[in-house]
């Protein structure tokens, strides 16, 4: 047995250290807090149990001694516990208090530190707590004062007279009464503030002000906790070094519908330009019930003249059962390969393999005209692909007289996560964008979301070219944004030129 007391990070998951990510893969079980990111979970074991425990102000699902013995009793049926906290454990986060409870019953347990959200807030906003100009000082400070407390704990005069930049926690409701105190024992009205609500994630915002107008100017801005107060000289250098506030999708909210196995790539750009990325795969790459079929194909591979791939998945799943058949690229042998766009090549490459033909624009139609010019007559084509897919491809180059083997490789079926998440946001308005990377992907959407609902939400529909683009008109519904090429680079760089046309 033993407990991981593992700091998430400030809410940036790309922020989460090597240790933590480690400690958290080992993990039996898995207790995690409000703010640590959902996406931390994703590296714990498929296997193990998720037990939420969200504390933020006015709403503790579980007490603070109640989330002590849900530790210590799970650490006692002899698991691996990750205690995911958001921040860093012993900065605010009573991870001093769950090592003493944990020490006390003789539980095993080791600290792993995280970035907390004093120091990457502000950081992500511009503004350095330090600096050699301003500020050889840091004062963090709670503004949640335990109210057991007989008066305040802070001295206010000190902290005023100090030449320190000043960081206040999840001090929102006390912001009025902390500004007073701060004037009333002496520091200058005018003072650089400014408050960063939560920093580093997509839902990041700053605002700058002066001491003394900062709680009004916070009401007027919506401003509320999880929010860092920053008091100091350093807030001037905000508006010069704010980087993170100058990503060109930060605040905009993106749904990604591709199958998990091939969201990355597309997940992963959007988030880089600091878009909220809601992964809903509408359908779910799964094997072969049966592979007869291809392992005896994969024993005949020199009867063809063609192997054709139309998705970077055909090429994994094929070359997982030419590995399981105890063979490698070696088996291709005088075999030509075509790969229906980069993605896919990209994949081949990886496996030693330099497609004979890439077309020039990225859909079956493009494949299938480059493979005629070609020469296809009396040619023999093994076109390996999904189970259920669009017959254009194969019934072209029949056409053209080629002898065509259809081989299923892996299935897609519809995929059923966060479903209530997305319902609700499209009734509430808050989506920017839905992504759409096939036609499949579109279809298996609208078998779960309602057409009306997607039309009364206003939110912004973009497909990767036009065949998936024809699908969505099937459903009534235009796409919104659609790139000239036809990659996920591309559809990323068209949804980043039109949130700037909307800006």
């Amino acid at each position: 047995m033993e407990v991981y007391l593992i700091g998430a990070g400030p809410g940036d998951p790309g922020l989460l250290t090597i240790r933590g990510r480690d400690a958290l893969a080992e993990a039996d079980v898995v207790v995690y807090d409000y703010l640590a990111s959902d996406t931390l979970l994703n590296y714990a074991r498929p296997d193990a149990e998720r037990i939420y425990v969200g504390k933020k102000a006015g709403d503790h699902t579980l007490p603070q001694s109640g989330i002590n013995r849900l530790i210590v009793e799970k650490a006692k049926e002899g698991k691996i516990v990750a205690r995911l906290k958001g921040g860093d454990p012993y900065i605010f986060g009573r991870g001093g208090e769950e090592a003493e409870e944990l020490l006390e019953a003789g539980v095993p347990f080791e600290e792993i530190p995280g970035i907390s959200s004093t120091i990457a807030g502000p950081a992500y906003a511009g503004i350095p707590l330090t600096h050699r100009s301003f500020a050889s000082s840091v004062t963090l400070i709670t503004g949640h004062e335990n109210p057991d407390k007989p008066g305040s704990v802070h001295n206010w005069k000190a902290l005023a007279a100090s030449a320190s930049t000043l960081v206040f926690v999840m001090g929102m409701k006390n912001l009025p009464d902390i500004a007073h105190n701060l004037i009333a024992a002496g520091m200058a009205a005018d003072t650089p503030a400014a408050l960063v609500h939560w920093g580093t994630t997509p839902r990041h915002r700053s605002l700058v002000s002066t001491l003394e107008s900062l709680p009004e100017a916070a009401v007027a801005n919506g401003f509320t906790n999880p929010s860092v107060i920053i008091v100091g000289k350093v807030v001037s250098l905000h508006d010069r070094l704010n980087w993170f506030e100058r990503k060109p999708l930060l605040g905009r909210s993106v749904v990604v519908t591709r199958a998990r196995e091939q969201a990355s790539g597309l997940a992963d750009r959007l988030a880089a330009l600091g878009a909220e990325v809601i992964q809903f795969p509408t359908i779910e790459i799964r094997p072969l019930a049966d592979y007869t079929a291809v392992d005896a194909t994969l024993g005949r591979l020199d009867d063809f003249d063609w192997l054709i791939f139309t998705s970077a998945n055909g090429v994994k799943c094929f070359w997982e059962r030419l590995d399981r058949a105890g063979k490698d690229t070696r088996a291709l042998g005088s075999v030509r390969v075509a790969a229906i766009g980069p993605a896919t090549a990209e994949a081949l490459r990886s496996r030693g393999v330099r497609p004979d033909f890439v077309p020039d624009a990225y859909i079956a139609e493009s494949v299938a005209q480059g493979l005629l010019e070609q020469g296809m007559e009396g040619r023999k084509v093994l076109l390996a692909r999904a189970a259920v897919a669009r017959d254009v491809l194969p019934d072209t180059l029949r056409k053209a007289g080629a002898d065509v083997l259809v081989l299923p490789v892996y299935e897609t079926v519809p995929a059923h996560a966060r479903l209530d998440e997305v319902t609700e946001r499209l009734q509430k308005g808050t989506l920017d964008y839905v992504t759409f990377g096939s036609s499949s992907t579109v279809d298996n959407f609208f078998a779960r979301i309602p057409e009306s609902l997607v039309r009364e939400s206003g939110v912004r529909l973009a497909c990767i070219g036009p065949v998936t683009a024809k699908t969505l008109g099937n459903h009534g519904l235009t796409a919104s944004v659609m790139p000239e090429t036809f990659t996920i680079p591309a559809l990323v760089d068209a949804i980043v030129s039109d949130a700037g046309e909307r800006a």
